[in-house]
């Protein structure tokens, strides 16, 4: 948030959702105050894709909200730190839920999918990155050697990596949704659409499981935890991991 504070000048607005997606419904609560000089003033639409709950936005639902946007003089940004996970779920290429669909800034992520380190920032209208490189610069994001964080991007998109790497990233998910949705105590609370599974198991358990496996809490006051599958996760993983919940809960 103070990054956004410092380079964008804006504030951060935040609309609640039951399944981490944005829609107009939502966004409209907050379109309000233009021209009023004591009311922040709507400039941008942020979503995530896939979602910090796991969902994905359809392209349709995409099209709404860029299309929502623009008729109010607003652009939208999309997050896509796990980008590749929602095209590899539904089945698309990546500028046909992005530029395609009328995102105007993509962040687009390899980190979360394969590469060691590094993001890039897509601008579908060049006007808009005029002065980026600047921001860029201020931002400390001007890394020497570049082109070692860059070329990575080539072998990334290359022959399909990325959908290879996300397509099984997805698969374990479903795996360990399959292998862990009827153990007793376990209960899923989320959809398991692209590469992580959200579930709520008995608080006690969850440090013993941590001791095997390395797992955020997502909500410590329903002890819901959030279980991230990535390209490297192997089936043994899998296997290992939900015999190993099964043994402490039944």
């Amino acid at each position: 948030m103070r990054c956004t504070q410092k380079f964008a000048g804006c504030k951060l607005l935040t609309v609640v959702t039951p399944d981490g997606k944005l829609t107009v419904e939502g966004i409209r609560r907050h379109m309000h105050g233009f021209g009023f000089e004591h009311h922040v003033q709507p400039r941008v639409i942020s979503i995530t894709q896939s979602t910090e709950l796991g969902t994905v936005y359809t392209i349709d639902e995409i099209k709404k909200i860029t299309g929502y946007a623009h008729e109010n003089g607003l652009l939208v940004h999309m997050d896509g730190a796990r980008i590749s996970n929602a095209a590899a779920a539904l089945g698309c290429g990546f500028y046909e839920m992005t530029g395609g669909a009328g995102v105007d800034v993509l962040s687009f992520g390899g980190t979360k999918n394969g590469m060691m380190y590094g993001e890039a920032v897509v601008f579908f209208d060049r006007a808009l990155c005029e002065d980026f490189r600047y921001r860029r610069k201020q931002g400390m994001q001007l890394a020497s050697k570049m082109r070692y964080i860059a070329a990575q991007f080539e072998a990334f998109l290359a022959d399909d990596l990325w959908k290879k790497n996300a397509l099984h990233a997805n698969a374990m998910a479903r795996k360990l949704h399959q292998a862990v949705k009827d153990i007793p105590g376990v209960e899923i609370t989320r959809k398991v659409e692209a590469n992580a599974v959200f579930a709520r198991i008995p608080a006690e358990v969850i440090p013993r499981l941590q001791e095997a496996y390395f797992f955020y809490v997502w909500d410590e006051d329903t002890s819901e935890v959030r279980w991230m599958c990535s390209f490297d996760t192997s089936e043994e993983d899998i296997d290992g991991f939900a015999g190993l919940l099964r043994k402490l809960l039944c």
